[in-house]
């Protein structure tokens, strides 16, 4: 899908036609509607639907006529039924007077300029235009971590209550996350250390406070990132010990059982061996039965009075 995008006097609307000045926001395009767009601004196709990749990594390249940016964004996808969270690549082109952005699904980043809630924003301005673009990846980065925070601290709350091999899977899921937005926010550090260095277009006075600003976030979110893999290994390790301990507790109860049910079994299978009953106490006594079940009674609780004396249980 094609769509282009125009400012004029602070407001944005849409133009039904590439004109100088213009934002043309290219979502999952096919390949016709690639060439047609490069063929139009002098692209290469390889260069406009690199972002359509996944694999592309985060760089910035200088064409003859354009300039290839790639960053790395975070997206929700569907992971064993479940929202989990990923990195997918954008892709910024800028010509002399056309910003080109190329996604392979709608991502709020672009959203809040298509709809109007960034203050400032001209798509004559391309510079700023896309420094406003890394800053708001960078912001989505870190909310998207403190959502992931927010699990881990769910996860963690039902430590004490019921715990189960599922919570440790889940934490798993998101120490996969945070080691894919590590990678991503590295590799966009990459890119905005490049950008620092970009005289090839026009920048106005505020781009390059706004580009700091930018990288400022960016460092805040790769710090966010390391903290929170530190919390979560933290967590998962909290877990495993819960469960091996608890484990350990049923293992020591049933151990338990087992040597007091061992008690009136040996005894009882004592007399249970076929040897004349003037060799077995009690044997001929009235209420012998009785008397030797009550010394069985005895004899285990007893050894529960030590066992528990020794705080076994």
């Amino acid at each position: 899908m094609i769509s282009i995008y125009r400012t004029d006097d602070r407001k944005i609307h849409e133009e039904s036609g590439i004109e100088p000045g213009t934002w043309i926001n290219m979502v999952n395009p096919t390949v016709t509607e690639g060439e047609l767009i490069a063929e139009s601004l002098h692209i290469d196709i390889q260069d406009l639907l690199a972002a359509l990749d996944e694999e592309e990594s985060s760089r910035v390249e200088l064409e003859d006529g354009y300039t290839l940016i790639l960053v790395d964004i975070p997206t929700i996808e569907i992971r064993h039924d479940k929202e989990a969270y990923t990195t997918i690549p954008l892709g910024i082109i800028l010509t002399h007077d056309i910003i080109i952005t190329v996604c392979t699904e709608e991502t709020p980043v672009l959203q809040a300029f298509v709809n109007g809630r960034v203050k400032e924003f001209s798509t004559k301005k391309k510079m700023r235009f896309v420094y406003q673009i890394l800053f708001r990846v960078a912001a989505l980065y870190q909310t998207d971590l403190r959502v992931i925070d927010k699990k881990r601290t769910e996860i963690e709350e039902r430590i004490d209550d019921s715990t189960k091999d599922m919570d440790l899977i889940d934490l798993h899921g998101l120490e996969s996350t945070l080691v894919y937005f590590a990678t991503s926010l590295r590799a966009n550090g990459v890119v905005l250390d490049r950008l620092t260095r970009y005289k090839r277009l026009e920048q106005y006075p505020d781009d390059k406070d706004l580009l700091g600003d930018v990288i400022v976030e960016n460092r805040q979110a790769i710090e966010m990132t390391s903290i929170y893999r530190d919390i979560i290994n933290g967590t998962r390790e909290l877990m495993s010990s819960v469960l091996d301990n608890r484990l350990n507790n049923v293992m020591k109860m049933l151990t338990i059982v087992t040597l007091i049910m061992g008690i009136p079994t040996l005894i009882s299978g004592i007399y249970g061996m076929n040897v004349a009953s003037e060799w077995m106490p009690l044997a001929d006594t009235p209420h012998g039965f009785g008397i030797i079940c009550l010394i069985i009674l005895c004899v285990c609780v007893l050894t529960l009075l030590i066992l528990r004396r020794k705080k076994l249980f």
